[in-house]
């Protein structure tokens, strides 16, 4: 089978299609013929090897996850033992590893029933980043009617789906973005839209009880002068697609979450984890119409370098989508 593999760090040029080995699916997993994947910043960090101290955890001198893609959506062609929701045939989305491939296998549990009618590539778009808000949104900041909601980085993967899901929640949505997705940020349920090249919003004078941080231009102390006196500040993501951006996410992470132990206003952490009832949470979502991914761009499985390379440039609005069959 056709899958892209990375024997080394790299820029995207280090993608490479190769035959390799159809995979059988081991006890508890599922083996998907894959339609279609999409990418996060976890992928393009994967095969940078970035920030470089984190070369210890993913292989010194190459990777050792070789096989890059999570996010996936396709149809079961067959099961492993003791697997007991899925059957051959079955339409099905989430996560697995190496889903930049013509088939891969899935642990049970990382999946759930693609919902009718959604299309493959909207399916795979939806598991990472969609989990990511959701749980951000709806656990973390525990998100209540009439709530006024900030997020910054409005236009990206996380972000699209981020504002759906504020609204779907009722809360009052401000997105903010650059000028080039203004329109779109508004037209997906932001009831207002900061272009951040004409306004800085840690300067305004809204306050809001929840700020989502998906870009960490800004610190916690400036962002605590716009926040409601028992207000929540949440970041999320890696901040960017290079491993400065990373280890500035950290640093200012640990600095906000620090300084939100004597003060009112709290820094909340989490990191999104995968499983079948988020995951069929997210599938009504989608099949409702109150969430309707954002597509930055398909390429073919072929074309995985210049995929890689369009989320690689940060300004990719939504979700860059590779559609395999």
């Amino acid at each position: 089978m056709n899958a892209v593999v990375c024997d080394r760090y790299g820029a995207p040029e280090a993608l490479r299609l190769a035959d390799v080995p159809l995979p059988a699916p081991r006890e508890g997993e599922i083996l998907i013929r894959v339609r279609a994947a999409s990418l996060n910043a976890l992928d393009w960090h994967l095969i940078k090897g970035r920030p470089p101290i984190a070369r210890l955890f993913l292989g010194l001198r190459r990777p050792k996850m070789n096989r890059p893609g999570h996010d996936v959506a396709g149809s079961v062609e067959s099961v492993g033992p003791g697997v007991t929701r899925f059957k051959p045939g079955d339409e099905v989305f989430g996560a697995c590893r190496g889903s930049l491939a013509e088939f891969a296998c899935a642990r049970e549990r990382a999946l759930a029933l693609k919902p009718a009618g959604v299309p493959f590539e909207d399916a795979a778009a939806a598991p990472v980043a969609g989990l990511t808000a959701l749980q951000g949104l709806r656990d973390h900041g525990r998100i209540q009617p009439g709530q006024r909601v900030l997020i910054n980085g409005a236009a990206g993967g996380v972000g699209t789906f981020a504002v759906q899901i504020a609204k779907a929640l009722g809360a009052e949505v401000t997105g903010v973005c650059g000028p080039r997705n203004v329109e779109t940020v508004r037209a997906i349920g932001a009831d207002r839209v900061i272009d951040y090249t004409r306004e800085d919003f840690t300067r305004g004078a809204a306050r809001y009880d929840l700020i989502f941080d998906l870009v960490a231009n800004h610190s916690f102390p400036s962002c605590r002068r716009v926040l409601a006196p028992r207000g929540v500040f949440i970041p999320a993501g890696s901040g960017g697609s290079d491993g400065h951006a990373l280890l500035r996410r950290m640093g200012r992470t640990a600095m906000g979450a620090l300084a939100s132990r004597f003060t009112r206003q709290k820094v909340l952490l989490f990191i999104a984890r995968l499983g079948p009832r988020d995951l069929d949470a997210l599938g009504e979502l989608l099949a409702s119409g109150k969430v309707k991914p954002v597509i930055d761009h398909r390429f073919r499985l072929s074309e995985a370098g210049q995929a890689m390379r369009r989320l690689a440039t940060g300004h990719a609005c939504g979700k860059v989508v590779v559609v395999v069959g």
